[in-house]
């Protein structure tokens, strides 16, 4: 409906019950905890006779979430991605840990890939559990830096809101990107001040 996300979560979280800590919008949830616990109570109350209708809306919402960042891809390049490039920034599922398990990446890597794109991929601590698990994806590399993988790429996209990604440098950026488009998929950066600096700028829920 065109309203912007950051307004929605702050009139949400003005609700002393609910709060501002976890309403972040992205590209869904993912690690070893969450994922499992839902399951396991939709299980359990399965086997109830109650089934829990609104966990089971979660789970769902959460794997299109997964999807959103390429859905946007596809919607800007086209279903047909042979001979694009795309930098993915963050592997993990989170910041500060190399865990993988239900990470967003994969998600977004593997469809990338299926759709016919290379991805040059770049994590702090989670590129030798992301070697490990996405061996046998189709044209995904590795990257030494954050700007290595962005080097001819056609879209830069940001998966984990890592520190170290939240202050890029975008004239260096657009100087190594082919085309200078950032798919901000944790919202991690001002539109207006990335268009000032010349990069096309995607994010979740907001213009």
């Amino acid at each position: 409906m065109g309203a912007n996300v950051d307004a929605v979560r702050m009139a949400v979280a003005s609700d002393r019950r609910i709060g501002p800590s976890f309403l972040f919008p992205g590209v869904g949830y993912g690690g070893s905890c969450f994922p499992k616990d839902v399951k396991a109570l939709r299980f359990t109350a399965q086997r109830a006779g109650a089934p829990l209708k609104v966990l089971s809306a979660v789970e769902a919402a959460n794997d299109a979430q997964k999807q959103v960042l390429v859905d946007k891809i596809v919607a800007r390049f086209g279903d047909d991605l042979s001979g694009r490039r795309f930098a993915v920034w963050g592997l993990a599922f989170k910041p500060n840990t190399d865990d993988m398990r239900e990470a967003p990446s994969r998600v977004i890597i593997e469809s990338l890939s299926r759709l016919g794109a290379t991805i040059s991929a770049y994590d702090p601590v989670a590129m030798d559990e992301a070697r490990r698990l996405l061996v046998e994806v189709k044209g995904v590399s590795f990257a030494a830096t954050p700007l290595a993988a962005c080097e001819g790429a056609d879209a830069l996209v940001v998966v984990t809101e890592w520190k170290e990604f939240r202050s890029p440098d975008f004239d260096a950026l657009r100087r190594r990107m082919k085309q200078p488009l950032i798919f901000d998929g944790r919202n991690l950066y001002e539109p207006d001040v990335v268009r000032a600096a010349g990069v096309e700028h995607v994010s979740i829920g907001r213009r």
